[in-house]
């Protein structure tokens, strides 16, 4: 069975995708592209480090988010910017678990847990977490277990390197064609050791383990990526390459962050991972408007 037969039905700009992306028994429908909302409890996160440490500021801005649009939340404890350090599996614990528990019971839209650290992912699960978001692409064995034991929905994300040293030379032959391959061969890999295909998301991985060339080629065949089957997570919001291309400062990246995230629309993402929820829920209607209005 090839992955496109795997997945669901054809999307009216990209292709075969699922009809919808199922997460413990949740099933989020991809109608229409997903905002997804960054929530980082990290004091070094590279654009909102340090904002939402307590647990009661990062549940409140969690719920802000949702007043402006979030479809999801994605809840990260460890910092993967650029030249970042580990975090022992307790700090990160400490940093995630209450916000999680926080969110769940207080808004019913779906909370997902950022991390590559298997008890994390089964400590946040258990706290009502449907969504892993691993950066690391389900490498570890036990972390494939606990997605698969909870039937929670995944992101699939290329990384070449680790966040420490992944920006220090990353080099390709060809970053689409190696990154496509990747992806593939891991969807695969996963949904032979039992995970459901439509829990499954892919994402290219912008800017970990890229250069602004290495993002803009990828960002250019993104439609390639959309028609693999999974749906397609695009993260850029407010990263290095917008910066190198505008001149802008990371809190002044909006403008390039919302153009990008139109393109992606227009070439298939299903769901796009932001900082700014409002203008982006805004830029996701008008994007599929005028997708549909051109139709």
């Amino acid at each position: 069975m090839t992955l496109q037969n795997t997945f669901g039905t054809t999307s009216p700009t990209a292709g075969p995708v699922a009809p919808h992306w199922r997460c413990r028994g949740r099933e989020l429908p991809l109608s229409r592209p997903l905002v997804m909302g960054i929530l980082n409890v990290t004091p070094d996160s590279f654009s909102d480090g340090g904002r939402h440490e307590s647990p009661a500021a990062a549940v409140a801005y969690g719920l802000r988010l949702v007043e402006e649009g979030a479809d999801i939340l994605d809840v990260g404890g460890e910092s993967t910017r650029p030249g970042a350090a580990p975090v022992a599996a307790d700090e990160e614990l400490a940093r995630v678990i209450g916000v999680v528990r926080g969110l769940v019971e207080q808004t019913r839209i779906p909370v997902s847990v950022d991390t590559h650290c298997p008890a994390v992912a089964r400590a946040a699960l258990d706290a009502g977490a449907v969504i892993v978001n691993d950066v690391t692409g389900l490498r570890d064995p036990e972390m494939r277990a606990v997605v698969r034991a909870a039937g929670a929905g995944a992101v699939i994300m290329h990384m070449q390197g680790e966040p420490r040293t992944m920006q220090r030379a990353p080099a390709y032959t060809d970053v689409v064609g190696e990154v496509y391959d990747w992806l593939q061969r891991r969807v695969g890999e996963v949904v032979a050791e039992g995970l459901a295909p439509d829990t499954l998301v892919i994402d290219p991985g912008i800017g970990f383990g890229k250069t602004s060339d290495h993002n803009l080629a990828l960002l250019g065949a993104l439609r390639r990526f959309a028609e693999m089957g999974p749906p397609l997570l695009v993260g850029l919001s407010r990263k290095r390459f917008i910066g190198d291309i505008t001149g802008a400062p990371v809190d002044d990246r909006l403008p390039g962050s919302l153009t990008a995230l139109v393109w992606c629309i227009w070439r298939g993402a299903s769901i796009l991972r932001v900082h700014d929820v409002r203008a982006s829920v805004a830029a996701v209607r008008m994007a599929t408007a005028l997708a549909g209005a051109s139709a």
